[in-house]
């Protein structure tokens, strides 16, 4: 397994994290589940993500479960902060109230005195930046945060974000953000990658798979194939048959090839890709079954050439979408913290 600085930090992480959104606690058993987090381990992850919204608390209660036993220094867990996880005025958003609150009860759940990275899972136009950054800042100078990061939000987001730290003399910045990126969505590569290449922030790339689709498993004109995540239990399938679509499937398809010429599964392809990016640091995987893991996995070292690199463009062309604009569209948390 190949490790890299999370952005211009100190902290390595492996270049395939383990996340588990949409899967533990809500439509992957638990034994299930604790078989996945040992076939990352034994593959050589060490970085796992998860967040307090996941199944309502449950995705951080199994992956403390499936850690238990982990020398703690041995591993870098990764959580967030901020989307609505109960039904109060304060139950939401990174007020400082909810930041500290929400903080401590993760790392109940976690099973662990700290987590190393503590990240805004979207961004809160109704508290003001200070106020999340200073208690940011406190939790890590209580030795409870290693590092801090953020998740889906703008440019012009995360530069204020740099810009506010300046002027109150913090000294414990963003390190990371965490975008949707893959070969279909690349909305962060005009604006949001640029800027964090230039301020030494790192991507942890979440849905290399696209949802799965980049894997080829579901093609034009068939049902999805049985225990799939679009016939799954929970939220997944709802999410997963937003991107579900004929034309898709079929330029998808033609990705085949282009999987074969170098050697990888379609799946280990997607992964590759979205490591070759400038300014990526990790591919966030999930996964139902431990042989995803070890497939996934295999993408990890992987240099893909530029012949490889212009199919893949050729072959999708214009099904990528690069709109810098949908990030904000898309990812701000709305007023009534819908969605």
């Amino acid at each position: 397994m190949e490790h890299r600085h999370l952005g211009r930090s100190g902290l390595l992480v492996s270049v395939v994290t383990y996340g588990n959104w949409l899967t533990h606690g809500e439509s992957v058993a638990r034994e299930a589940a604790l078989s996945c987090v040992r076939a990352a381990l034994e593959a050589g992850i060490t970085t796992f993500d998860t967040a307090d919204v996941y199944a309502r608390g449950a995705a951080e209660e199994l992956l403390g479960e499936a850690l238990r036993g982990v020398r703690r220094e041995s591993v870098e867990i990764a959580t967030k902060v901020c989307l609505p996880v109960g039904d109060g005025p304060n139950d939401r958003g990174l007020s400082r109230k909810h930041v500290i609150e929400s903080c401590h009860a993760s790392l109940r759940r976690l099973g662990t005195d700290y987590v190393d990275l503590y990240q805004a899972h979207r961004y809160d136009d109704r508290t003001p930046l200070a106020e999340t950054l200073l208690a940011f800042e406190d939790l890590v100078r209580q030795g409870k945060v290693r590092y801090l990061g953020v998740s889906e939000w703008t440019a012009a987001q995360i530069r204020s974000a740099l810009d506010v730290a300046d002027q109150l003399g913090i000294r414990n910045r963003i390190v990371s953000n965490q975008p949707q990126y893959n070969m279909l969505w690349r909305v962060v590569e005009p604006e949001v990658v640029p800027l964090c290449v230039r301020e030494g922030i790192g991507q942890i790339a979440f849905q290399p798979l696209a949802q799965g689709v980049l894997t080829g498993k579901y093609r034009p004109g068939e049902a999805p194939p049985p225990g799939s995540r679009a016939t799954s239990a929970g939220r997944a399938p709802t999410f997963i048959r937003r991107v579900l679509g004929e034309p898709l499937l079929e330029r998808v398809q033609r990705l085949r090839p282009v999987a074969d010429q170098a050697g990888l599964s379609m799946a280990q392809l997607a992964v590759a890709w979205t490591l070759h990016r400038p300014g990526v640091s990790t591919a966030l995987i999930g996964a139902s079954r431990p042989e995803q893991v070890t497939e996934n996995v295999g993408a990890a070292g992987v240099r893909l050439d530029d012949e490889v690199l212009r199919r893949v463009d050729e072959t999708l062309g214009d099904l990528v979408e690069t709109d810098r604009t949908k990030t904000a569209r898309m990812m701000a948390v709305k007023p009534d913290w819908a969605g």
